[in-house]
């Protein structure tokens, strides 16, 4: 994808297995062993993830997802980063905005990641769903200064967008272009009971007022979803620009990317 004059790839490497993220329950234990304190399993993974034609990589300034990155980089690997900005260590069951704006290293992260080839620089969920304007803009202002185009990142596709639509955010039309959203056909961990055909209208009427480039996450539905299910219905969202996928082990990279090469466009 073109952007502002730079390509961009739309199919992005996540980090949540990486970095073990608590909503995958049981399994979180279990990636917290083999992929958060393993950099070499994680080293692995992005390197057959980029044989697999993923050249764009989900970063956080997090000591040992850099340094598998950094491996990966040594046997070769070249990835863009979109970076996620503001990433703490909150609870998704019982989250703490409050905190996570104390805890957030913004400045620190804008700083170290800018080393990388970045096409995209993303504000952290965790910042956003706090609803704080004036924070969340200092965020964005600090990332525009770098050139890197900007972007937020939500947990809740359909209040978050409510909220954007009146926001201050939107007033400025060039504070950000990037909008990350967590969209599947179960409508797992997402802000709606279902995700069907009424709901799937209604996000895309707020995506269209707030007319940013959309980058659909949790697309597996968090390891839920057979990939060729949940690739097809990707088709049918004609508001995806960019599709970020979590892998956990290097047979899951070639079978997810195979099907996808199979069934979108988006290589």
């Amino acid at each position: 994808m073109e952007f502002k004059g730079k390509n961009i790839s739309r199919v992005v490497l996540g980090n949540a297995p990486f970095l073990a993220d608590a909503y995958f329950g049981h399994r979180t234990r279990l990636y917290n062993l083999d992929l958060l304190r393993n950099p070499n399993n994680v080293s692995k993974i992005i390197e057959k993830s980029y044989d697999c034609g993923v050249r764009s990589i989900n970063l956080a300034n997090k000591e040992n997802l850099l340094k598998a990155f950094g491996m990966a980089c040594d046997n070769g690997v070249e990835m863009q980063a979109v970076s996620t900005i503001g990433k703490t260590e909150m609870d998704y069951v019982i989250p703490d905005y409050d905190e996570a704006r104390r805890e957030a290293t913004w400045k620190e992260d804008i700083e170290n990641l800018a080393q990388f080839d970045n096409s995209i620089m993303l504000v952290d969920e965790f910042l956003i769903d706090s609803y704080d304007w004036d924070f969340i803009t200092d965020i964005l202002d600090a990332i525009n200064d770098t050139g890197i185009p900007s972007g937020i990142i939500t947990s809740f596709p359909f209040k978050t967008s409510l909220e954007l639509i009146d926001s201050p955010l939107l007033e400025d039309k060039n504070l950000f272009d990037f909008y990350m959203i967590p969209v599947n056909k179960l409508g797992y961990m997402m802000d709606v009971p279902h995700f069907k055909s009424d709901k799937q209208e209604e996000l895309k009427l707020m995506l269209d007022k707030i007319d940013k480039k959309i980058i659909i996450n949790k697309i597996l539905a968090v390891g839920i979803q057979r990939p060729e299910e949940a690739f097809n219905f990707l088709n049918t969202l004609d508001f995806a620009d960019m599709v970020s996928v979590g892998i956990a082990s290097e047979r899951e990279a070639e079978e997810t990317f195979g099907i996808f090469k199979q069934n979108l466009d988006f290589f």
